[in-house]
């Protein structure tokens, strides 16, 4: 019968099933243990909030959620705690629009004010977007850079750093810059690196990563600088030079974090076990990157909880993100924290900040 019952359970939208006494109750344990970070009881409940009914029936239907899957308490003596589930319905169905005050706005203004930082600077913005997201929402600001495979070539420089080794400097639209080192089987002046430099930039500016990796070595086949070092030097990037210019080679740092210590101070957190797991996850950028990278935000915000990251490693948390453009290219920024988050509060800051992130790129 319990597996009919769970059957039962995912086969209805969340939420569908509930009485309209069962969702009062249910966004008063929320609310209750979102503020509090302890248990809801009953008794508490009916005097925080006008429920109109007794604390035994508030316990009854408390009963009620937690044999539907919204509610399960501790240990035996325990008020009850959401589930997973239950903070889905809460978002979906039950949060209330805030709005950020004046002074939070100004501060994250002043954060990102593009007048403190270079223009082309897009990910330093972005560094700055989830350290200020960490302090204003006390949870841990997160983003990812673009990705690069339709970011378009502005330029290409080889610096010589030594007698065997060159520095490409790839300068991408939308101010973003990536570096790559060149090992050379001799020593190149700096004189045929600049001529060579400017032989990649006529045939290559103008076309996205994506473009360049498939069609490089037919771009550059009859390419002559009428210098032999030089175009000896030419050959070495007709061959080599799609690997060189591959987009997953240099996306960069993927990841930028906001300061971890906001988050290790919440109660969650306190305990030695779970604050070494919140560690060991802002360790692990190709996890968050792989995460962060495949959202989508058809409808502004994305909000995932606990079990539905689809990683272990995520069970505890929620992510709450937003797209943020520099031209055609999209990265990701928001915030993760434990399940237990200030949702409504969360949402306007990520919401508001990412949009703030937009315009300043878009300037």
């Amino acid at each position: 019968m319990a597996d009919a019952n769970e059957q039962d359970r995912k086969d209805k939208p969340n939420g569908s099933e509930l009485s309209e006494r069962e969702r009062q109750v249910l966004d008063a344990v929320v609310r209750t243990y979102v503020d509090t970070a302890e248990p809801a009881g009953s008794r508490t409940l009916s005097r925080k909030f006008e429920l109109g009914v007794s604390p035994a029936t508030v316990r009854n239907t408390m009963s009620d959620l937690e044999d539907k899957g919204y509610l399960f308490h501790p240990h035996a003596s325990a008020g009850r705690i959401p589930t997973d589930r239950a903070y889905r319905v809460f978002v979906d169905q039950m949060i209330r629009p805030a709005t950020l005050s004046t002074l939070e706005r100004e501060s994250l203004a002043r954060e990102l004010d593009p007048a403190g930082v270079s223009a082309s600077a897009v990910e330093r913005i972005v560094r700055r977007a989830t350290r200020a997201l960490s302090v204003l929402s006390a949870e841990l600001g997160v983003a990812i850079a673009p990705r690069l495979r339709e970011a378009v070539l502005e330029k290409l420089d080889l610096i010589r750093v030594s007698s065997e080794k060159v520095l490409m400097v790839a300068t991408l639209g939308g101010g973003i810059a990536r570096t790559v080192y060149v090992d050379l089987l001799g020593d190149v002046p700096q004189d045929t690196l600049t001529t060579v430099a400017a032989v990649l930039n006529e045939r290559l500016a103008g076309l996205t990563l994506a473009e360049i990796q498939r069609s490089l070595p037919d771009r550059l086949r009859d390419a002559r600088a009428d210098d032999t070092p030089a175009d000896d030097l030419i050959n070495i990037f007709m061959q080599a030079g799609a690997e060189l210019l591959d987009p997953v080679a240099i996306d960069g740092p993927d990841v930028h974090l906001g300061q971890t210590s906001v988050l290790a101070a919440q109660p969650e957190f306190q305990a030695g076990g779970r604050l070494k797991n919140l560690i060991e996850l802002t360790e692990r950028r190709e996890l968050l990157a792989s995460v962060l990278g495949s959202r989508e935000h058809p409808g502004g915000l994305q909000i995932t909880i606990g079990g539905e990251h689809g990683a272990e490693a995520l069970n505890d948390f929620t992510l709450v993100t937003a797209e943020y453009r520099v031209g055609t290219l999209k990265g990701v920024i928001g915030v993760i924290g434990p399940t237990r988050m200030p949702y409504e509060k969360v949402i306007a800051i990520v919401d508001y900040t990412s949009s703030l992130v937009n315009r300043i790129l878009a300037s």
